[in-house]
């Protein structure tokens, strides 16, 4: 027997059997085709009634939709997560500069941010209008000691109960009694963040791993660690030294391409002095007799000695002509440039006695150089 929903009309199932079977079938046929197809029919006429332009157009399939998407988005949070910040005003102010940074700390995004203060305080100011407009939710307590930290504790270590997709936590106060409220919230399986002031920087500690990152409230910037500074350092002198390297380098190619330059203009013009003899003449006047010394003489010169002698010839010449004038280093390689047409500096180099002219004076125990000015007299310690 079969009942409807009521409970009184009772219906055999013969009955309601020869109630649903088509008069013109046998019962045998219509089982074996029942079986069949009537899986494959009923799919069809459920098909066709879900992409019916009716019922696609229908408000109870838009709220059939509507409520889909809202599950898919709490799933989506719930394996996702977010970030919730809780500040004690009273203890700590945050700008938008500090909250921006705390927010780059999480891994979550920051989506919830509570305050908790007595507003009335006059000390408070402007913080909650403020704070109200960055999107925070201002949580009032009555006046008393320490009234903010005690309604945090309190309203944090239910916090999942009021969103349940929370991952991380900032807890922002420097009170040192908020610690229990950071533990409860670590054994509830929470990312949690301390966030305290120390003069004009802030400490986030990372309360599950111990990382202390610190942020300069003057500044606007996190404080680097020692270990970043050291590398930013050595980073800078590396970078220092390629860019004086390079100088150098190109100052190197300067100086050779105009040494380059001099030889070629000496060798064109050999009665042009090189440029370190364009020194003052302390005497015009030198006696043209010292050309007496020729040029042959030069010749014959192949080491120290045989310069040594004919720098003392010239020498000797200029004090038996003008036994009043004093020969300078300069005049004197003046005229040696003017008999053998090469500066002194590269007979010298020539030659391997030295770097240049005037040092190989001083070395030589043949002469004496004594400082006149800006100028050396030269004298001869072996005259001809």
């Amino acid at each position: 027997m079969i009942a409807n929903s009521n409970g009184h009309t009772q219906v055999s199932i013969r009955e309601a059997r020869e109630l649903f079977l088509p008069k013109n079938l046998s019962e045998e046929k219509v089982k074996d085709k029942s079986l069949r197809s009537f899986n494959f029919i009923l799919a069809e006429e459920l098909l066709q009634t879900i992409l019916s332009p009716d019922c696609l157009e229908s408000p109870v399939f838009s709220q059939f939709i509507q409520k889909f998407q809202q599950k898919a988005e709490i799933k989506h949070q719930l394996d996702t997560g977010i970030s919730l910040l809780l500040l004690d005003a009273e203890n700590l102010k945050l700008d938008i500069n500090s909250e921006l940074f705390l927010a780059s700390v999480c891994e979550y995004p920051l989506q919830v941010k509570i305050a908790f203060a007595n507003w009335r305080n006059p000390s408070i100011g402007k913080q909650d209008v403020e704070l109200y407009s960055r999107g925070y939710q201002l949580v009032h307590v009555p006046g008393g000691k320490d009234g903010a930290d005690a309604k945090m504790i309190a309203f944090g270590s239910c916090v999942l109960r009021f969103y349940p997709t929370v991952k991380e936590i900032l807890v922002c106060s420097s009170d040192g009694i908020l610690i229990h409220l950071c533990n409860q919230l670590q054994n509830q399986g929470l990312m949690v963040y301390w966030v305290r002031r120390q003069g004009q920087n802030l400490h986030i500690d990372n309360r599950n791993t111990s990382k202390i990152t610190h942020y300069s409230l003057a500044m606007a910037t996190e404080v680097p660690s020692l270990e970043k500074v050291v590398n930013t350092i050595q980073d800078l002198i590396t970078t220092e030294q390629e860019s004086i390297n390079a100088r150098l380098n190109s100052l190197v190619a300067i100086a050779t391409l105009f040494q380059e330059r001099c030889d070629i203009n000496i060798k064109e013009n050999p009665k042009q002095p090189e440029i370190e003899q364009i020194i003052p003449v302390l005497d015009n006047s030198f006696p043209e007799s010292i050309q007496e010394v020729k040029k042959e003489d030069f010749a014959q010169i192949s080491n120290g000695e045989t310069l040594d002698k004919f720098l003392l010839e010239i020498i000797h010449h200029s004090q038996i002509n003008s036994p009043n004038t004093k020969l300078s280093v300069s005049k004197l390689g003046t005229e040696i440039q003017k008999i053998t047409g090469e500066s002194p500096n590269s007979i010298i180099k020539k030659l391997k006695l030295g770097s240049n002219f005037t040092n190989y004076l001083e070395s030589s125990p043949a002469f004496r150089l004594k400082a006149s000015g800006k100028e050396y007299e030269v004298t001869a310690l072996l005259c001809k």
